[in-house]
Order: structure tokens, then C-alpha cells, then sequence
């Protein structure tokens, strides 16, 4: 029995002039590039929880050509973001058309069931653990069932912990590999379409075993750069201390996603660069702290704006890089809004930055929201959740003033000059950490 499992990723941006934008944009072009060519953890976790006896193949959607022969699967499990969930479908029909069984799951699958399961004999909702399982052993025995429902908790706790096979990636060219630390996010916002989505509560995964799958990992490439695919890793400073101590020795370089408390913690940030982190990225979200007014339930992000600025700089003073994460549209921004953004990049001095349009993502509370309020530009408009393609009427500004305000923006953060002076300013960074280790050497030799 062979079972195929098939990737779908990447981002495409649908608004001709953003595209075409794009080109010229360094920093953009760099970070779409790297989502672009991420392995899919979710679907070498599924690898992992399939029985030994039977084989698993793993493919991207680049491998499934339309004019080429479909691979002789007896089972075929799909999975994929949003805006490519209408090329999931296709290959889906594809494969069923031709008689071979097929499964779906994943994010959007999981938000959105009833259409998922058009396209799949069964559909797997929440992680695949506690799921997989079970589907695997119906379909031998002829009773796959159409709908699966798995874990939203104790996912990294045995019996239904499975170490991802990394293995499936030998000879590929991922410029990085995801290995996941903890799933779900305590703040909540709006309009996160991430894996609290599929979590009950926010869980992390034990420090040994998230350290046994980075070095799993790290051996089966010649360069590894690990990304954490965490919605917010350090939510506990004491496993992120343990984790960190614990990282270093393995000498990797690797980048995750946390949220601006990571600053308040001296001894943390030093394990930070310590550990080989390059880049945090952080979701500031707006320049104002209007702008962040009911972004999530408890105004947490809000009530953080005021120490942004000491923030960011304290984390980039040890060398590793900050990605501010910027969202255009909120139901608070005017026109206004795009200056604001980008004095703030300059204030700040962030040395990287992610600049996204609203995106009501379905079935996240934002969806819900607009589409009650009326003020969504379509019922579906999944190929156009690219987070830079506008899908909504906004509230204090109009759709046209969102899309050019976008565009005056990127072109006004992400232009040649703009990226090589934060390059310097990178490079003059990392001569002050140096400069500053250097001359507390004797300090400590003294002590």
C-alpha cells in the first residue's frame, strides 16, 4: 500500500499592480521566496503517524504536472493554504476522477468543512493527531469514513505525539526547514488564521523533543536555517530559557514568530542571540496605538504600544534582527495611515518589515464580523487571501484608498535604498554587539 502526500504553498499576489510592484521590492521578493519554498510540516507530521508497513511518498504540487500521468497512489492525502485551496480541489478531482481515493485536511479545510468535502471521500478536521490514525486503519479495512475529527489538545503528549519525517526532504532544495514548538497563541487577535484556530489552548512541546527533531532535521541537510512554525514561542519565558540553553550547542541559525514581551526579559535575549537567532518576527500591526483598539479580546497588544520603540531596540541591540509586521486596513486606519507606517519603520529603525492588508481569512471572528456587517466585496474570494489583496470595504477609508495607499507604501519601504540602509544599519549592529562582548571578556575573566 503506498499513500501520496501532496503540498500545496506559496503566495501569489492577484492585484495586477502589487505583482508587478513586487519586482523592484528586495525585502518583499526575499520573504515571499522563502514562504514560497517552506516544506509542509503538517504533512511530514501525517508521514510520521502512518504505520511503518505501509509507504508514504511526499510531493510538492510543482511535481504533479497537469499533462503528466498521475503517480499510482492507493490513497492520496492533500493539504493547503487558503489562496491556493481552489488548485487543492482541482488536483483533488483530478486524482478521484481517475478512481484513487482522497483526503483532505488542514487549515482552511478545518474552517471550512462543508466545501472541503465536495472535493474528498474524507476530510480531516483540527490536527491530524488522534485522526490520522483511525482513517488510516478504516480505508484498509474498506470503511474509510467521510469526516475525521482530531486532537485540538495534548498533540505533543504520547500516545499521539509523532516526530515528523524529516527524512522525506533528503535531496530537496528548502532554503529553510519548519520545525514546530508549540501550537496555538493566548492573545487571540481577530484576525489570525493560524493554528490557534485548531487548539483548544495554547500547548508547547516538551524542550527534548523539540530539540531531537531540530537535530533530526539539521542531518538531513548540508546548510540548515530552521523557521519555527509557532504562532508565539516565548508566551513561557522558563521553557523558552530551557529551550534556548539547550539549542545553542547544536550551532544553527534559525528565525521564529513571538509577540513584543519577548523584549522585557534581559537574560532571554541574550539566550536569544546566543542560541543562533537571526530574526523575530513580531506583530506590531499598527503605528498607532488607535489603530490597535480591539484587535484582540483583552487589548493586550494595545496596551503594549508604548514600549514598542525600547522594545524593538533592545532586541535588535543583540544582534538579531526584528520583523515588524504592519496590518493596513484595520477598522481604525485612515489614509493616513501609510505616512504613519512609515515613519515609524524610520523611527524605529527596524531592520526588517512586513506590510500586509487586512485579511478576513474565512472562518476566522474577522470573516465573520465583516461578512455580518456586509462589507465583504465577495462571498468567496479564497484565491485572493494572499494577505496583500484587498477583500473588504474598510471602514475610515474607501477599497480604492487601501489599494494605492498599499502601493505608496511598498514602494516607499521596500525600495533599494531604503533596504540597503537598513542592511547598515544591521551591519553597524552586529560591530556594537561585537565591540561590547569583546570588551566584557575581561570582566568576566576577572570575576
Amino acid at each position: 500500500m503506498k499513500i501520496g502526500l501532496i503540498a500545496l504553498s506559496g503566495v501569489r499576489v492577484r492585484t495586477e499592480e502589487l505583482a508587478e510592484l513586487g519586482v523592484t521590492l528586495p525585502q518583499f521578493v526575499n520573504r515571499g521566496r522563502v514562504i514560497a519554498t517552506l516544506p509542509s510540516l503538517g504533512l511530514l507530521t501525517v508521514a510520521a503517524l502512518t504505520p511503518s508497513d505501509i509507504e508514504v511518498a511526499y510531493r510538492e504540487l510543482s511535481e504533479v504536472r497537469p499533462d503528466d500521468p498521475l503517480e499510482p497512489f492507493d490513497l492520496v492525502g492533500i493539504s493547503s493554504f487558503t489562496a491556493m485551496i481552489d488548485d487543492a480541489y482541482a488536483l483533488a478531482d483530478r486524482y478521484r476522477a481517475a478512481g484513487i481515493p482522497v483526503v483532505l485536511g488542514g487549515l482552511h479545510v478545518s474552517l471550512m468543512p462543508d466545501e472541503a468535502a465536495r472535493h474528498a471521500d474524507s476530510i480531516v478536521l483540527n490536527g491530524a493527531e488522534g485522526a490520522w490514525p483511525r482513517l488510516v486503519e478504516d480505508f484498509r479495512r474498506g470503511r474509510l469514513q467521510p469526516r475525521y475529527i482530531g486532537l485540538k489538545n495534548g498533540v505533543f503528549e504520547p500516545p499521539h505525539y509523532a516526530s515528523p519525517r524529516f527524512e522525506l526532504l533528503q535531496g530537496r532544495p528548502y532554503n529553510r526547514i519548519t520545525v514546530q514548538t508549540s501550537r496555538g497563541c493566548p492573545h487571540d487577535c481577530e484576525f489570525c488564521a493560524a493554528s490557534l484556530r485548531i487548539t483548544s489552548r495554547f500547548q508547547q512541546k516538551p524542550v527534548d523533543r523539540a530539540i531531537a527533531e531540530i537535530e533530526q532535521a539539521k542531518a538531513i541537510t548540508e546548510l540548515p536555517f530552521f523557521e519555527l512554525a509557532d504562532d508565539n514561542t516565548f508566551v513561557n519565558a522558563k521553557w523558552g530559557k530551557k529551550f534556548l540553553r539547550a539549542l545553542a550547542p547544536l550551532d544553527v541559525h534559525w528565525f521564529t514568530e513571538t509577540d513584543i514581551s519577548v523584549a522585557e526579559d534581559e537574560e532571554l535575549l541574550d539566550l536569544l542571540a546566543e542560541s543562533g537567532c537571526r530574526q523575530v518576527l513580531i506583530g506590531l500591526e499598527s503605528p498607532t496605538a488607535g489603530g490597535l483598539d480591539r484587535i484582540d479580546p483583552r487589548n493586550w497588544k494595545q496596551r503594549h504600544y508604548a514600549r514598542y520603540l525600547e522594545a524593538i531596540e533592545r532586541i535588535q541591540s543583540r544582534g538579531v534582527t526584528v520583523n515588524g509586521c504592519f496590518i493596513v486596513g484595520l477598522d481604525n486606519d485612515t489614509p493616513e495611515v501609510f505616512e504613519q507606517v512609515r515613519d515609524f519603520v524610520a523611527r524605529s529603525r527596524l531592520l526588517e518589515v512586513q506590510i500586509t492588508v487586512q485579511t478576513p481569512f474565512p472562518g476566522t471572528p474577522l470573516y465573520h464580523r465583516l461578512r455580518h456587517q456586509g462589507r465583504l466585496l465577495q462571498d468567496r474570494f479564497w484565491d485572493r487571501c494572499t494577505l496583500f489583496d484587498v477583500n473588504f470595504r474598510p471602514n475610515k477609508m474607501s477599497v480604492e484608498e487601501l489599494e494605492s495607499g498599499l502601493r505608496w507604501l511598498f514602494a516607499e519601504v521596500y525600495n533599494e535604498t531604503e533596504f540597503k540602509r537598513r542592511q547598515r544599519h544591521y551591519v553597524d549592529i552586529v560591530k556594537q554587539r561585537r565591540e561590547d562582548l569583546r570588551a566584557a571578556e575581561p570582566a568576566v575573566a576577572q570575576a
